[in-house]
């Protein structure tokens, strides 16, 4: 039987839970973000608490920042800016939220961002609508306005390429869910653009040694062009999943957790499906890392599971009810 949990505002185009779910952050098409929260724990159903505007165009995503770093968001906006936002308490003083910071704008327009938590520090990974990829990291953890360049590169494996001024509509980036101070810090990043070479999604991974970020593995070729990245949540596999959506398909990549004598990762696609009637634009893994959700442009939102054979295939698909 189906269950109202939150009546969301007219106009609202992007949502994210936080890291246990019990807090719910909405972007709408004015430039508005709502938080909802749920008053009692034993309840399901959210309201309202917090709404404050961050911009004069629309909200196109929010992030939730890791929960380490206490309560606060990052928004990009349809100008092409992402601002941080955090919930600030000052001692009678009622609850706000406060902007932090901010990235990006019409002239260097952020298509996506991610925070990714390495055991060193907390990083947020942009990328920009030029093709250029930024990773900065925070250096003070109890301020979230101070923030400084840690690398800036293009999406491409050989370090020695470089390409002019690319034309991107869209990026994803998905960082690896797990901390693990065995394995160095990582993320996956794809583009849609007009440069062929940046669009692939290829894995990142820092080398602590040279304090750089290197290029492991490529999931796919340059003809893909990359609509969203999802990288699993890993308990107990000796591999990893990451799913890619692209123009033409959806699929499923297993890559080895441990590098070759090369320190590249080998990877395998074994699953592959067809997109929503049209184009899929967002992917979610539930926190075992089993089950994949996507949504796209027909306005479905699908389950995937793998069966005993290693088979993907289609589990549920869920309809509005309106």
């Amino acid at each position: 039987m189906e269950k109202s949990i939150a009546t969301l505002d007219k106009g609202t185009i992007c949502s994210s839970w936080n890291y246990c779910g019990q807090r719910l952050a909405t972007g709408l098409i004015d430039g508005t973000i709502a938080i909802f929260d749920t008053s009692d724990p034993a309840s399901s159903f959210f309201t309202s608490t917090f709404k404050f505007k961050v911009n004069n165009g629309s909200i196109t995503k929010v992030v939730w920042v890791p929960p380490e770093y206490g309560d606060a968001i990052a928004c990009i906006c349809s100008d092409g800016s992402l601002s941080i936002w955090e919930e600030i308490s000052e001692d009678s003083e009622p609850v706000q939220w406060k902007q932090c910071t901010s990235f990006g704008g019409p002239l260097d327009q952020v298509l996506d961002g991610q925070f990714g938590n390495s055991v060193s520090s907390l990083k947020l990974t942009i990328a920009y609508s030029n093709g250029l990829v930024k990773v900065y990291e925070i250096l003070d953890s109890m301020e979230l306005k101070n923030w400084q360049l840690q690398a800036e590169f293009q999406n491409v494996t050989d370090s020695l390429a470089k390409f002019g001024k690319a034309s991107c509509s869209l990026a994803s980036i998905s960082w690896n869910p797990q901390r693990n101070e065995s394995r160095p810090a990582s993320f996956v990043l794809g583009f849609n653009s007009d440069t062929p070479q940046l669009n692939s999604p290829k894995v990142w991974e820092f080398d602590q040694d040279h304090q750089r970020w290197l290029p492991v593995a490529e999931l796919g070729d340059n003809s893909d062009l990359v609509n969203a990245l999802a990288w699993a949540p890993n308990i107990g596999r000796p591999y990893e999943l990451i799913a890619v959506a692209t123009s033409k398909e959806i699929s499923i990549w297993q890559m080895a957790s441990d590098p070759d004598a090369n320190g590249r990762l080998s990877v395998e696609k074994v699953g592959m499906f067809p997109c929503h009637d049209n184009q899929v634009w967002q992917m979610e893994w539930d926190m075992s890392g089993m089950t994949l959700a996507t949504s796209g442009t027909d306005g479905r939102v699908r389950l995937w599971q793998s069966n005993l054979n290693g088979i993907w295939h289609e589990q549920a698909v869920i309809e509005s009810a309106t």
